[in-house]
């Protein structure tokens, strides 16, 4: 999807911004921010599809005035308009759509913009994020305090606890003691394989759900040499259901040198799921982790 903003062209925010230059760039758009408003809040930017899904689950959409570009479930969040990727944020295009509260997953970025945005007139609340049932529990609580929907955002979070509880007791049941190992893959782009490491959405999905991450070697996302990819020698391939050079099928991992004598490979082990179901730790993770259970064990029962 195509942001309706544009990154800042100014030169202060490249790479490295200087700090006179940065605070003169803040002191003119906190005079185009929105004046402050001593009541609740009542035009709210939400960055990340998680805080929006939350935002949605709590009935308080009628408050959003504009969703970054991964903001896509529910379908009608798609309506709203777009002020681009969460971490490639712009002032001049947060600002624009007149917010007084900015509800922001903790990645959000640049940091240069981050920092000009809680200079602004309006609230600016991070939400935390972890890769873990106890962390979806922490966005919901930080969201339903900045709503002032406290009440409400306890019955969320006792009934996402509990699905989540549940989900995972059943992953744990159906992997046993056999648990499978999964090697999450990002992008294949021209060939190039990144796959995630620990301390990841993919990592801790994948925990979740009963299985082991094949990458333990490293943080993050990374790009990994076919010998090491084929060394980690997983039982399951998983990635985002998506096209383009970021997409896979099963022809494609038994084409790709690194992924060709896997196991995985061998017996056409690929599971796919939307990226943000997937990887957004939000209200439906827990029927995420029942369905990558179901896909990891189910055929063995």
């Amino acid at each position: 999807m195509t942001p309706v903003f544009g990154k800042l062209k100014s030169p202060g925010f490249g790479a490295k911004c200087q700090p006179a230059l940065l605070g003169a760039v803040a002191a003119t758009l906190l005079l185009l921010s929105p004046i402050a408003r001593a009541d609740t809040p009542q035009r709210i930017l939400s960055v990340g599809g998680a805080v929006t899904e939350i935002i949605y689950a709590l009935d308080q959409q009628a408050r959003l005035v504009a969703r970054d570009s991964t903001s896509t479930f529910p379908p009608e969040a798609g309506d709203l308009p777009n002020v681009g990727y969460a971490r490639a944020l712009s002032p001049e295009g947060v600002l624009s759509v007149d917010p007084d509260m900015i509800l922001a997953t903790q990645s959000s970025g640049p940091p240069e913009t981050i920092e000009v945005l809680k200079q602004a007139n309006l609230r600016y609340v991070e939400v935390p994020e972890a890769y873990s049932a106890a962390g979806i529990i922490s966005k919901i609580t930080t969201i339903a305090a900045a709503l002032d929907q406290k009440e409400a955002g306890s019955a969320l979070a006792e009934q996402v606890r509990a699905d989540l509880q549940s989900a995972q007791d059943l992953a744990r049941a159906a992997a046993g003691d056999r648990r499978k190992r999964v090697l999450f893959i990002l992008s294949t782009q021209s060939g190039r394989i990144t796959v995630g490491g620990k301390r990841t959405g993919a990592d801790g999905i994948i925990t979740m759900a009963g299985a082991v991450n094949a990458i333990s070697e490293f943080e993050g996302y990374k790009q990994m040499t076919d010998e090491a990819i084929s060394a980690a020698a997983p039982d399951i391939i998983l990635t985002m259901d998506r096209g383009g050079d970021h997409g896979l099928t099963l022809d494609s991992i038994t084409s790709l040198p690194a992924l060709m004598l896997t196991p995985a490979a061998q017996n056409g082990q690929l599971v796919r799921m939307d990226g943000l179901r997937l990887l957004g730790f939000g209200p439906r993770t827990a029927t995420a982790v029942k369905d990558l259970s179901q896909a990891f064990y189910g055929a063995d029962k």
